[in-house]
């Protein structure tokens, strides 16, 4: 594989909702039907992926409830709190052209058009309107994740690479 993750975090387990097991999961992914149609997921604990059969879900006001195979009891969904849901590459939604999974993007080396490294891609900020990505290197940077900044963005081989003039106008370096 090219290193990416092989599974995806699409929520993570808030509580359990009611008394036969569901539980309550704040969504890490913006197309909330997407769990409408799942069926296979996983639960990632302690670094294993324990794969687990979604019976239910349902969605409302940006809150999803979800029936899961390895909880038939309120005190069994209470155990699975904390713990993320997870889906492996196959079934993950297929993104529009230009757009990326967070966890692809992290860890990226990012330089500029000129060739000049600025260091690693450490954390995407979710902003509502654009992303800011973060990269630590010889200087702290932030930028907005802009098309007319991003020339290139290859997560298969862990590559960014941004417009130098672009850069100078919207970049905003730690001094």
């Amino acid at each position: 594989m090219d290193g990416r993750a092989e599974y995806l975090r699409v929520g993570q387990i808030v509580r359990p909702h009611g008394i036969r097991g569901a539980v309550k999961l704040a969504p890490l992914t913006n197309d909330l039907a997407r769990f409408h149609a799942l069926d296979e997921a996983y639960l990632e604990a302690k670094g294993e992926y324990v794969p687990v059969t979604v019976s239910g879900a349902g969605v409302n006001q940006g809150s999803v409830t979800l029936t899961l195979s390895c909880a038939c009891s309120r005190e069994e969904a209470e155990k699975l709190r904390g713990l993320y849901l997870c889906v492996d590459r196959a079934h993950a939604v297929k993104l529009p052209e230009g757009a990326y999974f967070v966890c692809d993007l992290i860890g990226c080396e990012v330089s500029t058009s000129g060739g000049k490294p600025l260091g690693i891609l450490t954390e995407v900020l979710e902003t509502g309107a654009n992303d800011v990505y973060l990269i630590e290197g010889e200087r702290k940077l932030m930028v907005p994740a802009l098309k007319k900044l991003l020339r290139l963005v290859d997560t298969e081989n862990g590559r960014i690479v941004l417009d130098e003039a672009v850069l100078e106008e919207v970049g905003l370096f730690e001094d």
